[in-house]
């Protein structure tokens, strides 16, 4: 059995732009079926780095709120602070940075809500019937939506082979310790070099597992819980997670946590792809490399997992740009993602999926 994602190319005309394309894509996704009246809908997607370029337009995000609110419904943009120090560890700096990539209120007509609270840390606990793990740390507010719309930009990604929906879903949705969880197995570690004793950490930490040794902080593995506030408060910014999970154990977590997102929403959930800007880093870097492929178009399913392997299958399919960082696979067929990181096995995160219930990867794909 295969689930169906629905393409749209990017050719338009005078009879219809790209916006009623995407109007189209979530009309055969009924829309009208999924979302009633006074639903609040988070519309999950990434604001960008600042200084990056390659993250969704807001005027075509504003579309999709367009359509919720024609629903009568509450729409919300919503994203997560970042699990690393930088421009959008917390909410202030997060939104502030959203706002000047063009995700203003006057631009999308919707409200921005950072969904893990103003330091990552307002989360729910959900079970889940993962293989790994058997609850996942949730953003309250997403939990707290009555419908989840997750508009994510299709793009190479330097952990996972490709981010989509699946990664949108489990990263993008995990409160700060959720993000711990999926790239560590241990807690946050100190710069002792770099560290200058303010004990900012040592006050912040709930747990009592700081403490100042030698003139240092210092974390006691016991006792840390890996909620990961401590990085957030340090001035320094010389505490950081120990990136010491695999790739492939990673996105099996991801999967896993994007069960968890979608908890309780039975049928109230929709997802757009936009295959366009195919850049090959995250949109969480400040800078944005060339497109490895021409833009192809925006895919919109009900299933996660079908709608990542047909924009999988459909970037493969394209032509490889030349002098871009793409390595290998140049012809329409070849692997563009092991052409930009050929020791990644990105389909791990599909198999995974399939095999937790997330979705198929089975999928007909009906152009609109």
């Amino acid at each position: 059995m295969s689930s169906t994602v629905y393409f749209a190319d990017l050719r338009t005309g005078s009879k219809e732009n790209l916006f009623d394309k995407i109007g189209r894509l979530m009309g055969k996704c009924e829309i009208q079926n999924r979302i009633t009246t006074g639903d609040l809908v988070a519309v999950k997607i990434h604001f960008g780095e600042r200084g990056n370029h390659s993250f969704i337009r807001p005027v075509f995000v504003r579309r999709v709120v367009e359509e919720l609110r024609s629903r009568d419904a509450l729409p919300f943009l919503t994203d997560s602070s970042t699990l690393y120090p930088g421009e959008r560890k917390e909410a202030v700096s997060a939104l502030r940075c959203a706002i000047e990539n063009g995700f203003a209120y006057a631009v999308v007509n919707a409200p921005l809500i950072m969904l893990d609270g103003v330091r990552g840390h307002t989360a729910t606990e959900v079970p889940v019937a993962g293989e790994l793990l058997q609850k996942v740390s949730i953003g309250t507010e997403i939990i707290e939506a009555d419908a989840l719309v997750a508009v994510s930009h299709f793009k190479c990604h330097e952990l996972t082979g490709f981010g989509g929906t699946i990664k949108n879903l489990g990263m993008g949705c995990a409160s700060r310790e959720g993000k711990l969880q999926q790239h560590s197995t241990v807690g946050p570690r100190v710069s002792t070099k770099l560290c200058t004793a303010c004990a900012v950490c040592f006050k912040a930490c709930a747990h009592d597992a700081i403490s100042m040794v030698e003139g240092k902080a210092w974390i006691d593995p016991d006792r840390c819980s890996g909620c990961g506030r401590c990085i957030t408060v340090c001035p320094e910014k010389v505490i950081n997670v120990q990136w010491n999970e695999a790739s492939d154990l990673v996105m099996k977590k991801m999967a896993e946590y994007a069960l968890g997102a979608l908890a309780g929403k039975g049928k109230k959930c929709l997802f757009l792809n936009f295959i366009t800007q195919v850049s090959p880093a995250c949109d969480c870097y400040g800078h944005s490399d060339a497109p490895i492929v021409n833009d192809i178009g925006i895919c919109a399913s009900t299933d996660p997992v079908a709608l990542d392997q047909a924009c999988a299958d459909l970037v493969n399919k394209a032509r490889g740009n030349l002098d871009t960082a793409l390595q290998s696979g140049f012809e329409p067929g070849g692997d563009k993602f092991r052409g930009v990181y050929p020791h990644i096995d990105w389909e791990v995160q599909l198999r995974h999926g399939e095999k937790i219930g997330l979705g198929r990867r089975a999928y007909e794909l009906v152009k609109i």
